[in-house]
């Protein structure tokens, strides 16, 4: 055993562990990283399963006895496995884990057969539990199979994307689109793949993970500003060659925060230093512009923005991803484009459900006007009870807690009590900005929000974190 014990704050430890800190249980040990452990051991009680563990691995963990049930029965049987996956293992058989076993409504359904208000998904539409979108995707498993078993770039095209991508380049009103497995695979793709050596890719510090790691797969040099900071962008911009590939990325809709992108500022500055822009429209797709088109739209800024990208897996209820620009830019990706060349082509169900959902938003205008009445009802209700929500403007609410153990014994306690919302800690925020994620879809009721608001007031208080 190695008596030798580094030690570092919570925030340091694997993601693993931050499923442990919801529990209050903290890893402390530095090399555990990749410490690799053989143990064995079936209903044990969870303090005798952490000694166990300890004893495999030489490290030493450190836990709130009186925040958690050490008497909970789990079980483990690894061999040579790094610690954070023997610990994901271990969770799987505890009692804190979140398994839906219904379907995605605004009411859930858990293991235990516990109902749970849903205000952690982004089907920002309600469409993942419609219908007409089930049936399309039945259809096209009937008619194509379960999937292309090849890329695009090879046998895995059908018309069905072909159809797709056809009707999303005329809903954005852009030349071409072009269809992808993952949203995630599309920033990460195209941010590598459109700006090259000598060139500059300039971010939002808040932009998603997919666009943080999309350009670090490019060779540009990457720059970024303080969130929403227009002063720092130009600050940033000004130091650049006039006549260099400058590309601006930004989030529509910030994922956790909620508020939008300054777009009509980025779009003077875009002309000021000779810039292009792309917008990452995930969380504006089917709630903001016309029929949903997003907040390129809802700003009259569509034709300003050079590149355009958008997820089917939020109000378009299905899985996959969608770059739109003008023709001679996606004929390049097409070509180039390693995440769209070697992953296998989206599935025929996923891509039929949201070919459905797609047609349903252009069609339904009423499901916008029940979306923002819900939004506006549980912003309002949400600022009365003395919630601190930043400067959100979508369905994405953010409830601060500005403490990681909080933010995770909030999500606990709303979970026992009847609702699901999601933890938002490091690195998906700065470690002072810690709070879970409330989000509305267009099905939630006003009296489902009004629930969600008095659970939420009662457990926030509980935890000193309002009064």
């Amino acid at each position: 055993m190695n008596n030798k014990r580094q030690f570092v704050k919570g925030r340091n430890c694997l993601y693993a562990i931050f499923f442990l800190l919801f529990f209050s249980l903290r890893l402390l040990a530095v090399e555990a990283v990749d410490k690799k452990i053989s143990v064995s051991f079936s209903n044990l009680p969870l303090k005798e399963a952490i000694h166990e563990i300890e004893v495999a691995s030489g490290y030493t963990f450190f836990y709130d006895g009186n925040k958690i049930d050490l008497t909970q029965k789990v079980s483990l049987n690894v061999s040579n496995q790094p610690i954070e996956s023997a610990l994901n293992s271990m969770l799987r058989t505890t009692d804190l884990s979140f398994e839906i076993t219904s379907k995605q409504m605004t009411e859930v359904t858990d293991i235990d057969g516990h109902k749970i208000l849903m205000f952690g998904s982004n089907a920002y539409q309600g469409l993942t539990n419609d219908q007409r979108v089930i049936d399309a995707a039945k259809a096209a498993l009937d008619k194509y199979g379960s999937g292309c078993a090849g890329s695009r770039f090879l046998n895995g095209t059908l018309d069905l994307h072909v159809q797709l991508e056809k009707e999303l380049a005329e809903f954005m009103h852009k030349d071409e689109s072009l269809c992808f497995s993952t949203g995630f695979s599309v920033n990460q793709g195209v941010l590598a793949c459109v700006v090259g050596r000598n060139d500059y890719i300039i971010c939002d510090d808040r932009d998603h993970a997919s666009i943080v790691d999309g350009r670090r797969l490019s060779f540009a040099t990457q720059l970024h500003y303080k969130h929403n900071d227009m002063e720092d962008l130009e600050r940033v911009l000004k130091t650049l060659p006039h006549e260099a590939i400058k590309l601006i990325v930004v989030d529509g809709v910030f994922s956790m925060e909620g508020d939008l992108a300054n777009l009509p500022e980025i779009v003077k500055l875009k002309h000021k230093y000779n810039c292009s822009i792309m917008v990452d429209e995930a969380h504006g797709l089917g709630v903001f512009g016309k029929q949903g088109r997003g907040v390129c739209d809802h700003f009259g800024l569509t034709d300003e923005v050079d590149l355009i990208m958008g997820t089917f897996s939020k109000s378009l209820a299905s899985i996959g991803g969608f770059i739109a620009s003008d023709k001679d830019t996606i004929n390049f990706l097409r070509h180039s484009c390693r995440t769209y060349i070697f992953s296998a082509s989206n599935t025929p169900a996923a891509t039929a459900a949201a070919l459905e959902a797609l047609h349903i938003i252009q069609n339904e205008p009423e499901r916008f006007e029940q979306l923002w009445d819900v939004t506006n009802y549980a912003l309002k209700r949400f600022r009365e009870e003395g919630f601190e929500i930043g400067e959100t403007e979508s369905p994405i609410i953010p409830l601060y807690v500005r403490d990681a153990m909080k933010t995770f014994e909030v999500t606990k306690k709303a979970y026992d009590r009847g609702v699901f919302i999601n933890p938002v800690i490091p690195p998906a925020c700065a470690p002072q900005d810690t709070l879970v994620r409330f989000a509305l879809m267009a099905t939630h009721t006003k009296e489902q929000v009004e629930r969600g608001v008095k659970i939420l007031k009662e457990v926030f208080v509980e935890e000193g974190v309002i009064k």
